[in-house]
């Protein structure tokens, strides 16, 4: 006999249902949220980039690029494979981009700074030695910043804010330097960081270092801990950099766009790291004429996670991409339930029962989206059960805020997009319809097909 469940709680399901919320599989509590959508996403993304690291080349360094929509759910896909990974033996290193790089003006010495500092910080437990060369660097890059930074071990000092992936390590019990190594690094990205000028002189400087940059990365860090993590019984070091997908695509000084810059030119630099790694891209490169460049300097073409579908490329209702949408609504309000239960329970959630279905359907399979229209909505409805109206009324807000940017041209692309379920116009037009979710990619058995958002489509735009 199933116990009673506590009452619904609207201000809890508020607060689960945030958008900004990202789930990490290794947490109970989120686990109980988490939604495997890999059947109808049209493949098993988590599963392949797993296998290539731990079965194909588990003693060989791997470059995976993996990219989609923001919000689509990497994030979370991407907290899994750590999980998966660590379980079987990986040490694994997964930070944001974005705690560490200002994503309006990234070069490529700041990555490498970034995951030399999150390396390091990660591994501060382990004897790897001096690294003579690359405190060298780090000292005349902070002479070039005219910042002092002390590169010896500090002892009780706090280490900085940790993120996903971090040991959980005491700064006190370092002995070796290590801490100060990565509080060195530190201490200059957010210098550079935080001051435009700063890091353009610090970027000069390491530009023409970048060779010798990674060297000593993979010399003095990468391969002494190695060493060490199998000595240990580890089976080898995956570095996952998340939001990397988030850099800008404004022009460099000297024209080439910021994105293709350091995917495409700076490649060599980004696969040298002597170990896994795994970087999320935007998913604008897919789209850019320079695709096929990317792709030749890479081993495998860039992994897409893509929508999970409402609808099939026929037109006919998704029932399975539905059904999995449903749940991850009702887990939010009832974690601890079978699909069973929750199911019996929507009418305490919502006054009619189609309008589940018409939020999952609205959303495309969007997740963030999805969840942005049902945190607005509980916002909205403050009781159970929530009313439909107030849904309508967040579905039409959405919809002018997204229609306010569009153009005539914008509107005839879509209309094609809808008519033909494939790509259309120019490789600019589309980047811009991909970037601002106005047209969503969906797969079908390794197959790429195209749909315009599902909330607009009751816009008057659409229907001529």
């Amino acid at each position: 006999m199933v116990p009673d469940q506590p009452m619904l709680d609207v201000r809890q399901f508020f607060q689960t249902t945030s958008p900004a919320r990202t789930l990490d599989p290794q947490k109970e509590d989120d686990r109980q949220l988490y939604i495997d959508f890999s059947e109808v996403r049209g493949e098993q993304i988590i599963a392949e980039i797993k296998d290539l690291i731990t079965f194909y080349e588990p003693e060989n360094p791997t470059c995976t690029l993996f990219t989609g929509h923001i919000g689509c759910g990497k994030s979370t896909e991407l907290l899994k494979l750590r999980a998966e990974l660590e379980a079987d033996g990986f040490h694994v290193v997964y930070f944001e981009s974005t705690e560490d790089l200002e994503m309006a003006d990234v070069d490529i010495g700041d990555v490498l700074l970034a995951i030399a500092r999150r390396i390091s910080q990660s591994l501060e437990g382990i004897d790897i030695g001096d690294a003579k060369g690359l405190r060298g660097l780090l000292q005349k890059a902070a002479k070039v910043l005219m910042t002092e930074i002390e590169l010896e071990a500090e002892a009780s000092v706090p280490l900085p804010v940790k993120t996903p992936g971090m040991s959980d390590l005491s700064a006190s019990a370092s002995t070796n330097g290590e801490f100060s190594l990565a509080a060195g690094i530190g201490k200059i990205t957010a210098r550079a960081k935080n001051d435009a000028t700063l890091r353009d002189r610090l970027n000069q400087f390491l530009g023409p270092q970048k060779n010798q940059l990674v060297e000593a990365i993979n010399e003095e860090l990468l391969k002494p801990a190695i060493v060490q993590l199998k000595q240990q019984g580890k089976q080898g070091l995956v570095v996952i950099v998340d939001n990397l997908d988030r850099i800008d695509n404004r022009p460099k000084a000297f024209g080439r766009s910021q994105q293709e810059y350091l995917f495409i030119d700076q490649h060599e630099c980004l696969q040298k790291l002597h170990c896994h790694k795994v970087y999320t891209i935007p998913l604008a490169l897919k789209f850019s004429s320079e695709y096929g460049l990317l792709t030749a300097r890479y081993t495998d073409d860039p992994k897409v996670l893509p929508m999970v579908p409402v609808k099939l490329r026929d037109g006919n209702l998704c029932e399975e991409g539905m059904r999995l949408l449903r749940q991850l609504v009702l887990a939010r309000a009832m974690p601890n339930q079978s699909e069973t239960e929750r199911l019996a329970q929507v009418a305490d959630l919502f006054d009619q029962p189609g309008a589940l279905d018409r939020l999952c359907m609205v959303s495309g399979g969007h997740v963030r989206d999805l969840l942005r229209l049902l945190n607005g909505w509980v916002r909205k409805g403050r009781n159970f059960p929530l009313k439909h109206e107030k849904l309508e009324e967040v579905i039409r807000a959405r919809r002018n805020e997204m229609t306010l940017q569009l153009s005539a041209d914008e509107w005839a692309l879509l209309r094609q997009v809808r008519q033909q379920k494939k790509k259309v116009g120019g490789d600019d037009d589309y980047q811009r319809l991909i970037h601002s979710r106005l047209v969503f990619e969906y797969r079908d058995q390794g197959e790429s097909w195209f749909d315009v958002n599902p909330i607009l489509l009751e816009s008057e735009e659409l229907k001529t």
